[in-house]
């Protein structure tokens, strides 16, 4: 696939999935390739590379002599990074907020105990850091910057678990975090007991305290559904 190949299929994806993930093309509509092509002006290869990303989501099912069919919302692959972005830009958003906050509700307490535990003095050094950086950007209107050190903070976290289930989720946090950010589901600057929780956490992993480690990311959890209740209900 050529560079401008490349970018027309990004293009068609970035418009395409969106509009499956929203309903525009409701479970069992049947599109056809040519028409998509036609429709997005590009060639019938980008179309059907596509469209077999949309089938590795399981979004859509192709089949010959039928065209794409679009799956049912309880066969799609949610935790798809993609996925995930399409869904919270659409108007399901405050819905798909909560479903994600209550997942990390219940998986980060657990990393961050795992942390206390398991991480290396290298991991330790990287949370402390991502934590100061949360302080230091955490007012005057800098939610890109504090985006940017909040990522990675719970990237550590979860990595430093030592689970590999776990770390894998890292993508997925980061498109729950940038979403809420993106679509100004958060106050202009975060909540100053929030920040201060995240140092705190990272002093409970840095100690070895995974008691204490996981209580506080289990009260940031609760901040978080809190603040939906306020800004997305």
């Amino acid at each position: 696939m050529t560079t401008q190949d490349r970018g027309l299929h990004a293009r068609v994806l970035d418009s395409l999935g969106p509009a499956i993930t929203a309903g525009e093309y409701p479970a069992g509509s049947v599109l056809r390739t040519d028409e998509l092509a036609q429709h997005y002006e590009v060639s019938r290869s980008v179309m059907r590379e596509a469209v077999r990303v949309l089938e590795s989501m399981n979004l859509v099912v192709s089949r010959r002599r039928v065209g794409v069919t679009v799956r049912p919302a309880e066969e799609w692959n949610v935790y798809d990074p993609r996925v995930i972005r399409w869904r919270l830009a659409g108007a399901d958003r405050p819905r798909q907020l909560r479903s994600l906050t209550v997942l990390r509700s219940a998986v980060e307490p657990v990393a961050a105990g795992l942390a206390a535990r398991y991480a290396t003095a290298g991991q330790c050094a990287e949370l402390t850091e991502c934590a100061l950086g949360m302080v230091a950007t955490s007012r005057g209107n800098q939610l890109e910057a504090y985006l940017v050190h909040d990522i990675e903070f719970h990237r550590v976290v979860l990595t430093a678990s030592g689970n590999e289930m776990f770390a894998h989720l890292g993508d997925l946090v980061a498109e729950v975090l940038s979403g809420r950010t993106h679509h100004q589901v958060m106050f202009e600057d975060p909540d100053p007991a929030a920040v201060t929780l995240h140092v705190q956490v990272a002093e409970a992993v840095r100690e070895g305290n995974a008691e204490r480690a996981e209580a506080l990311t289990r009260e940031i959890a609760v901040g978080a559904l809190q603040e939906l209740d306020i800004l997305a209900p």
